[in-house]
């Protein structure tokens, strides 16, 4: 199973008044994670768009465990949850300043669509992005 690591600094407009990175930007970092996930595959998204293939997010769940403030360098690790021909669900673990304790992790689910938003089975419409994600699942 492929897992990439993301790195980000907290920036300071990601704090709210108390100086804490505000949960509103954990999607954000998400998308940070997944998006590097699939570029450090060899298939960037934008190449994947490409061929007319879209993922939309159908589902998100976010589970906080600490904190982190602003300069902080933060990792995103992210993997493939489950995988089948039309759906993919990303798993991301949020560490601060490679500490051992887990900040917050979180789960994407998407849909593989063509651009008109209506699901398509990857395996049938694009075969060699489908094999990458499925070596990439484990």
């Amino acid at each position: 199973m492929f897992v990439s690591e993301t790195k980000i600094t907290v920036r300071y407009a990601e704090t709210d008044q108390m100086g804490i990175v505000h949960h509103s930007n954990y999607p954000i970092w998400f998308e940070a994670g997944r998006t590097d996930f699939i570029r450090q595959l060899g298939m960037p998204y934008s190449k994947i768009e490409e061929k007319g293939i879209m993922l939309p997010l159908i589902e998100l769940r976010s589970v906080y465990k600490g904190t982190a403030r602003y300069e902080d360098e933060i990792i995103i690790k992210t993997r493939v949850n489950e995988f089948t021909n039309t759906r993919i669900n990303f798993y991301y673990e949020i560490y601060k300043n490679n500490e051992p304790g887990l900040i917050t992790w979180g789960e994407t689910m998407h849909v593989w669509t063509n651009k008109d938003l209506k699901p398509v089975n990857l395996k049938k419409y694009f075969p060699e992005l489908f094999d990458i994600m499925c070596n990439a699942a484990g």
